[in-house]
């Protein structure tokens, strides 16, 4: 006899799920029941913690552009899910969490944990979630699902909870195609197109016409739109220097001529140093948050501004935009395509070029070095020398997100890499790959961590050696949490407390670990050992961890650098978090 849990199963399957990250649970078992019944068309895999299936979940959608899926139990499954389902919330990124709950006549025993696991699971994930949907009954449950693609998928997309209770998983179902019935324009996200008002389009077109100097920011929202087509021919028309947020990195080729890599206190020096030389900023598929804006001192306040988001509500939050565009960043694009010339702007090229020249020759400077104890920056490297256009980096949050963001240059336009900047939570790299691995399969997936990153999630290298993931992850092993060292170090008089991750006699050795946990280790310590140790394990076909011993005072942050080179504390920055200065940029032309 067939059971809810099949019904569950046949709709995911006409969504175009084929890969449903989570561990089980007695409250679940149902679903999986109904997953295995119908493998290998859609597979479920085990990872070692909750948290790690949102995170899988979440790269996996960011890769495909699919609804990405994860399963937890009720209790403690659940509320190991607000690591994951915070940074897709934040970064826009559609997920179907299923989550498992008690029987609906327990619901009196519910409160305080007298049920066991049991607590009020639809006001906790309610705040973390774009929506939290409660299924009463079995017949009710189709319908639910059939919502928590369309929300994921559509508007501003992000993650969806649907709590399942128990006994309406394992009730009884009689298969009716009724039941069955899906939408496949929610298959996908963006589900629609919505393009900005021919006036706006118009208002963007003529400020790009008179400006000089265009700088165009191009975010997650160019990746999440497949919009990289399109923000290159604009770039070429209108000889516009392009830089990225972090989720945006690889919007365009970073070997193109026009392109200034990452803004953010840990990218390029020379996308701060043209971005305020620009008489114009195009905001493209970018929130302009904290980072990007380098803490909201950007745009200028003389800059004329164009701010396109398919969220009306990002357009004005921290300045008023000239012209706020208010549509998906492809058909939006295409629109202005449609309607504006080309405009040369020779001086403003070789003005580019001649800044980018400068800090081009910075990097390959610390890039080079023979220093030991190792920089990161030679790392990136050697590692960048490895790379195929079909690989995905993926960066845990710290200093590595910075090293890649400068140092590995996007050889093509594309989403060939992931960063976790929707929270900036430590411990996403490993667990992503899962989900990264499940969506290119054909592709290898690198995963750059701190070792403070790389302990969170230490036990999915299980997880990569069981599903037999071809990973290649790099561990910056340099004993400590960097920044917090360097921040105590130069804010608080030379404090160290608690940032030290080694002890007299005690040094981690994440090579052993792996090996231990089924994949390859490699130890590096020597700068010789860097590409030997990476074509091993570019060449093998098992997980591997490389491990290599680098420099604790390493930084990717150039005012760091900077005041450490100094060797003096700074006053406490107790003004560098106020709120940003809202602006009002420069008045709306006047249409031609």
């Amino acid at each position: 006899m067939a059971h809810v849990g099949d019904l569950v199963s046949e709709m995911l399957m006409r969504y175009g799920v084929t890969h449903v990250f989570g561990q089980p649970g007695g409250q679940t078992a149902a679903l999986y029941d109904g997953i295995a019944r119908r493998s290998p068309r859609i597979r479920h895999i085990l990872v070692r913690d909750e948290r790690s299936a949102a995170y899988a979940a979440d790269a996996f959608a960011r890769l495909t552009g699919r609804p990405g899926v994860c399963d937890v139990t009720i209790g403690p499954g659940t509320t190991k899910l607000p690591d994951g389902l915070v940074e897709s919330h934040n970064a826009s990124v559609p997920v179907v969490a299923l989550v498992g709950e008690l029987p609906r006549d327990w619901a009196p025993y519910r409160e305080m944990g007298v049920a066991s696991q049991g607590f009020d699971q639809i006001r906790f994930l309610s705040s973390i979630t774009k929506s939290t949907l409660e299924v009463p009954t079995k017949s009710a449950l189709p319908q639910l699902i059939r919502s928590a693609f369309r929300i994921a998928t559509s508007g501003r997309p992000g993650p969806v909870a649907l709590v399942i209770p128990h006994d309406v998983l394992d009730a009884e179902w009689e298969p009716d195609d009724t039941d069955l019935e899906t939408d496949d324009r929610y298959t996908r996200a963006p589900a629609y197109r919505p393009v900005a008002s021919p006036d706006s389009v118009a208002a963007a077109k003529n400020l790009l016409k008179k400006a000089r100097r265009p700088v165009i920011v191009a975010g997650g929202g160019v990746h999440a739109s497949r919009a990289t087509d399109q923000l290159a021919a604009l770039a070429e028309r209108i000889d516009a220097v392009v830089v990225t947020s972090l989720s945006g990195k690889g919007a365009v080729a970073e070997t193109a001529p026009y392109s200034a890599g990452v803004l953010n206190p840990l990218g390029t020096t020379d996308s701060l140093d043209l971005i305020r030389r620009a008489d114009l900023v195009f905001w493209c598929g970018c929130k302009v948050g904290q980072n990007t804006s380098h803490n909201w001192t950007l745009p200028l306040g003389e800059q004329a501004t164009i701010h396109l988001d398919a969220d009306g509500t990002e357009l004005g939050r921290t300045f008023r935009p000239t012209v706020a565009l208010n549509g998906d960043a492809r058909s939006t694009l295409t629109a202005l395509l449609a309607i504006i010339g080309e405009e040369h702007h020779p001086d403003w090229r070789r003005e580019a070029a001649e800044v980018k020249a400068v800090a081009a020759g910075e990097r390959l400077g610390f890039e080079s070095t023979d220093a030991v104890p190792i920089l990161p920056p030679r790392v990136m490297r050697e590692l960048a020398a490895r790379l195929s256009p079909e690989d995905v980096v993926i960066s845990d949050a710290s200093f590595s997100a910075g090293w890649i963001a400068s140092h590995i240059p996007a050889q093509q336009a594309g989403r060939g890499f992931l960063f976790a900047r929707g929270q900036g939570g430590l411990g996403y790299a490993v667990p992503a790959a899962i989900g990264a691995a499940a969506a290119m399969p054909n592709g290898r997936v690198i995963t750059v961590s701190g070792d403070g990153g790389f302990s969170y999630a230490i036990g999915e290298l299980a997880t990569h050696a069981q599903q037999g993931l071809r990973t290649v992850n790099l561990v910056l092993n340099n004993g400590t949490l960097s920044w917090l060292a360097i921040w105590q170090r130069l804010f608080f008089d030379g404090l160290r407390q608690s940032v030290d991750l080694e002890g007299e006699g005690v040094s981690p050795n994440f090579a052993t670990v792996a090996g231990g946990l089924g994949c390859e280790g490699l130890r590096v310590e020597q700068l010789d050992e860097i590409g030997e140790a990476l074509d091993k394990a570019f060449a093998a076909t098992r997980p591997v961890v490389v491990d290599l011993r680098t420099d604790p005072m390493a930084t990717p942050i150039h005012s760091y650098r900077r005041r450490l080179a100094e060797g003096k504390s700074y006053p406490r920055p107790g003004t560098v978090y106020q709120l940003p200065p809202w602006r009002r940029s420069q008045e709306l032309p006047q249409v031609d």
